[in-house]
Formats: C-alpha cells, structure tokens, sequence
C-alpha cells in the first residue's frame, strides 16, 4: 500500500468521526427536519467556498450526478428518520457498500474482492447487533426511503470517485466542486423550512454551525482528498464507523448508555473496518 493510501484510509475514518457527531448535535437543534438540513448545507457551503473558490464552468455529468446524489443523500435520510426508527434508518442506509461492490466493476472498473464482501457482510452484522433493540419491521415507508438514502449513498461515493478518476495529471478534477454545488442544492431545497416553526436558540445556532463546519465541510475536505486514492468501496466501508461513533457521543453528553448487544455488535463494526484496512496495507 502506497502513502498516500494509507492516508486516504486515515482520512476516511477522520470523516467517519467528524460524520458521527450528526447526532448529538442535532438533538442540541429544536428545529424542523427539513430546516436543519438546509441550514447545515448552507453553513457548509460557505465554509467550503471560503476554503476554495471553484469556478463554474464546464461542469460535468459525474459532478452534476455526484451533487445531486449528496443532496438526495442528506434529505433522504432526515426523511427516513421522520418516517421510521433512527436504527432502521442508519442499517437499512448502510446497505449502501452492498450497491457499490454490485456496480462498481461496471461503473468504475472496481471490482469487489472476497474480503470485501466478507467485510461487507461483518460490518453490516455488527450494525444490525449494534441497533438490535430498536429495530422494528414496522414504517414500510420510512424503511424504503431508507434504502432509496443507501441507494443514493452508493451512488454519491461511485460519482465522486468517478469525478476524481476523471481527472489528469495536467488538469486535475476538484471533487470539493461538486461538494459545494450539492450543498448549495440541499439549501435551496430546504430553505422553504426555515419558515415553519420557531427558529432554535442560541444553543441551536451554535450546534448548526458545528453541524455545517466539523460535520460537514471538515468531513468533505478529508473526503476529497482521499476519494482521489481510495477506491468506492473502501469509501463506504471505512467511514461505517459513523453510525457505532454517534450513539457513544449521545451517550457521553446525555446519558444514554447504549445495551450490551450494541458494545458488540460495535467491537465487531471496529474491528473490521480496522482488519480490512489492515490487510490492504499488507498488499
């Protein structure tokens, strides 16, 4: 494994913990859904702009598709979690790896290898030990919009890689271009939240700009960067330490410890993601 693999691994699971931090922080907001979204992509937007200023031209159909996918990604899951349990959502949307080691030959020329799909099927059992005690077979609604957000999950990682493969030596792509234009999407889609309900308070502020600043846009610079040498899948994979880090962050600021099913189905998620990026190392 070259150094700057290596990188990128590290880089991904620093946007896995940056990522996790959704949702304490979004339990500080009592605001609507679809006002947090969008005003969590607007303070991303901003912060992304001011780290670089891409110009608009020529923008491509794999920008345009990873943009779009991002704001799908985003809304879809706000909406999944208004419709069903917060644990059917984060399992049925890490379905995501399952999409990208299916298409990911085709689209990208990235083909699964059997740890992968070993990893795969760990990872997504640890997950489901994980959030056990919540896990209902009811909200048929919410668990299909949760896996339309998987769909939309796995697509986002295979365009932004597409975007970043696209690219040459003399003119390198900017996948924070695409970025930026998938938030300003999310805000614009948003935006017409804002005038339903009371705004939050000043907690609330200072939560939503810890939400566009750390989760998001810090989350995305790691991403970008490492997009460009990891492959699709090891970008869905290693950051799957989100939904095992969020609840230990509620737990530490609220007091909600988490069962003794969720510390292992959390040790074996960890212990995974970290074999898979070990043995990739080795290669």
């Amino acid at each position: 494994m070259s150094s700057d693999h290596r990188r990128a691994l590290v880089l991904l699971a620093l946007c896995g913990v940056f990522w996790s931090t959704a949702g304490v922080l979004i339990k500080l907001v009592t605001w609507n859904s679809g006002a947090i979204w969008a005003a969590r992509s607007l303070v991303a937007a901003v912060t992304l702009y001011a780290v670089r200023r891409p110009s608009w031209r020529n923008i491509s159909r794999y920008e345009w598709g990873a943009a779009l996918s991002l704001a799908a990604t985003t809304g879809l899951f706000i909406l999944a979690n208004k419709l069903t349990t917060a644990a059917n959502a984060i399992l049925i949307q890490y379905s995501a790896p399952i999409w990208v080691a299916l298409f990911g030959q085709m689209f990208l020329g990235e083909r699964a290898s059997r740890l992968d799909w070993l990893t795969i099927i760990v990872v997504l059992s640890g997950i489901g030990l994980f959030f056990m005690e919540h896990l209902t077979v009811d909200h048929v609604a919410g668990n299909l919009v949760s896996l339309a957000a998987g769909v939309a999950f796995a697509a986002n990682a295979m365009c932004f890689r597409k975007v970043a493969l696209s690219g040459t030596a003399e003119l390198p792509t900017d996948p924070l271009r695409p970025m930026l234009l998938g938030n300003i999407i999310g805000t614009v889609l948003g935006a017409p939240f804002w005038f339903v309900g009371h705004p939050p308070g000043l907690t609330g502020f200072g939560a939503l700009l810890a939400l566009g600043t750390v989760q998001q846009a810090a989350a995305y610079l790691c991403y970008a960067w490492a997009i460009r040498h990891a492959t699709a899948l090891e970008a869905m994979l290693i950051p799957v330490i989100e939904p095992i880090l969020s609840p230990i962050w509620v737990a530490l600021v609220f007091g909600e410890m988490p069962g003794p099913w969720a510390l292992v189905g959390g040790a074996i998620v960890v212990g995974a993601v970290t074999a898979r990026a070990s043995v990739g190392r080795k290669r």
